[in-house]
Order: structure tokens, then sequence, then C-alpha cells
């Protein structure tokens, strides 16, 4: 069951966000029509290497465009113009992730949509807005994590701020919240065929993404400090401990998971140390408790570790990559699968985490550029 089918959604996109995003309404059935200009390339992900599928398309570019089709279509030109808006009257859904200023420019709002279809819904995702002194600003994920404050709270204290290690998630976070707003908006536009403009933007998510620590700053003044070895603000123990080989990361945040680390460590006697026998007394003394248990985690390695714990409280080992995709457990939930490219039969790419009635979403390779035009909008105007 794909519980999107049926939906057209129209999107004006390229490189990470919109594409994120609209990749997941594609996977759950929707009828993703991706809008490229093939005069100036097309998505400009299609290029990014360093690991090509033949001449327009790439491994970037398929990690956020799984079973969209795409057309060639110039929005500027008149003929191009004429073929966009046949797209739309048969859309639900017109979304672009373009500069703040370019949508009421290139008539993707709802003020000129609705023109053509009253119920249409517009999804803008921009870097800073539509509606600020920043409208026409270009901008990144990395950007976003600067300003916002997220990189000063990554990294060791006596470190250089750091953005947070995996690519793109101010990118993903913007998309996923885009599609909430989107998929809300269409809902009412289904109850009343009314349509709506739905905003959203890389700076607005990313400062979301601080969490109770805006909170804490914004009512008590309170700026938290990075953390060595990745540990929570407030609670320990939560971080990271060295092993005989590796790493892991040990998450107590109750008294139930405090008391069952010390059993699995065989040193019940911890708890009666006045400096560890409350949170809050835990908490203070962070330091001396890390090299408390710094030397119990050395005795063994990590999967020994693993072994022992075996979810009797929260605990995970510290991967490389390269051993996150090589986990065995991949294999039991099936997170990796294969979905064969033109250029790649054996192309492996990672499952949508979304399951409906237990089962993985399908997926398909998106087309190649432009190779659904004739289809969609037949071949005039590109």
């Amino acid at each position: 069951m794909k519980p999107l089918e049926g939906i057209r959604i129209v999107s004006v996109e390229q490189f990470g966000a919109a594409p994120y995003g609209s990749m997941f309404l594609a996977d759950l059935g929707a009828d993703v029509i991706k809008v490229e200009n093939a005069t100036s390339g097309g998505d400009p992900a299609r290029r990014t290497g360093p690991f090509l599928l033949g001449e327009a398309d790439s491994e970037y570019f398929q990690t956020w465009n799984m079973n969209k089709r795409s057309v060639a279509l110039d929005i500027r030109s008149p003929d191009g113009r004429a073929a966009f808006e046949r797209l739309v009257a048969g859309a639900e859904v017109v979304l672009n992730n373009l500069r703040g200023d370019l949508p009421a420019k290139l008539g993707l709002d709802h003020a000129t949509l609705s023109r053509i279809r009253p119920s249409i819904v517009c999804v803008h995702l921009s870097a800073y807005g539509r509606d600020n002194e920043r409208a026409a600003w270009p901008g990144y994920d990395y950007m976003m994590q600067a300003e916002a404050g997220l990189m000063s709270l990554c990294g060791e204290p006596d470190g250089a701020p750091t953005r947070i290690g995996a690519p793109s998630m101010i990118d993903h976070s913007t998309g996923l919240t885009a599609m909430v707003g989107l998929l809300s908006a269409l809902l009412r536009a289904r109850a009343t065929g009314e349509g709506c403009d739905v905003d959203t933007c890389l700076f607005d998510v990313a400062l979301h993404q601080l969490g109770y620590a805006a909170i804490w700053y914004l009512n008590e003044g309170h700026s938290p400090a990075r953390q060595r070895r990745s540990a929570h603000f407030s609670v320990a123990p939560v971080q990271t401990f060295p092993t005989a080989d590796g790493w892991i990361f040990v998450m107590c945040l109750t008294p139930k998971f405090w008391a069952a680390l010390l059993s699995v460590l065989g040193r019940p006697e911890l708890d009666a140390d006045p400096r560890f026998a409350t949170p809050e007394a835990r908490q203070t003394h962070r330091d001396a408790l890390t090299d408390v248990l710094d030397a119990a985690f050395r005795t063994a390695t990590t999967a020994q570790w693993m072994r022992t714990i075996a979810g009797r409280l929260p605990a995970a080992p510290v991967y490389e990559l390269a051993e996150a995709l090589e986990n065995p457990f991949l294999k039991t939930n099936g997170m990796i699968r294969n979905v064969p490219h033109p250029e790649r039969p054996d192309f492996r790419v990672l499952a949508n985490p979304i399951r409906i009635n237990g089962e993985r979403l399908g997926q398909r390779v998106c087309s190649a550029m432009g190779a659904d035009t004739d289809g969609v909008v037949g071949g005039a105007g590109r």
C-alpha cells in the first residue's frame, strides 16, 4: 500500500532540502514530477561527483531523487511556461526550493497559480524566507549551522566550533518540515477547495533545532557549553567511553539505567559514593565519574561490552562509517537494498525508514533528465 497514490506534486527543486523531502512523498506513492531546465544542465546534483552514473546522473543526485519522474522545461520561456501551467492544472501541489525572491518573479506562488487551480498548494523552501531583507540571499546547510549557533555546541570544549558531521542534516530537517506543512495544507485544500502558500526556510529550521538549549537561554540566560566526549548538558553519565579497542556511547538518563550500568560493570558500591549517589551529584562530579567509568570500560572490547549489555541499558558502539554500513543488523532490518540503475545494475541504496503494514516502501532510481517530458506534457514546451 502506498498511501499517497493519486497525488501529483510538481517540484522545481535542486540539491538537497526539497529533493530529500519530496523523495519521501514519492516513496509513499505520490507522483513527484521534477522540473529541470535542460539548458542550464538541470539539477546541479546530477553532475556532482566524485561518483557519476553516466553523463547527467550521479550517486549524489540519486541520494535525494528516488521514485521521481523528470521533465525538462524552461519555465521562463513562453512554451516552457505553457507546459508548466498544464502541469499545474493537473497537480495538487507545486513545490520549490529557490531563493526567496524568485517564486513571485517566476510565478510559483499561490497568488499566481491559483488562477489556474484555486486549490493549488504552493510550498516554498528557501534559505531565509520570502518576506524579509534576506529574501534574495543564497544559503546552504553549513551556513545555517554556523549562524544558528549549532556549531558552537558541537565538538570538544577546547576545540574549534564544528558542524554536524553527517552531510546535509539541516537540509534534511528542512525538507521534512516542508513536507509536514505541505501535507497539512493539502488536507485542508482537499476539504475546502482552497489552496495556500506554505513557507519554511533553512535558517528557521536550523534555529529550531536548538530545542531546549534555546529555551534555557531565552528564559534563564543560560548558554549550554560544549561538553567533553559529546556528553549531555545536564545528565551524567551520558557520553562516550573508551573500550579496549574503540568507543562506546552509554546513556543513563534514568535511575533505572544507572542501576543497570552498575550491575553490568560489577560496581554496585559506586551507588553509595556520595559523589555519585544522586543524579545531581553525578552531574556535579562528572569528571570524577568519567575517570572511574573509563577505567572500567577499558577492561574489555566494544563488542564484548555490547554482548554483556545486550539491551539492559541504552548503549551503542561508536562505529566508523564503514562499520556502520557493514553492521550485520542492517541485513536483519532491511535498511540496505539493491535498486538497479541503467549504469549500475548492482546499485545499492538506503531504504526509506518508513514501513507500511510492516513492509518497506518500493524504490526505483529517478528518471534521466527530461526522460518523462513527452509522456507528461508532450514534446512542446522545453
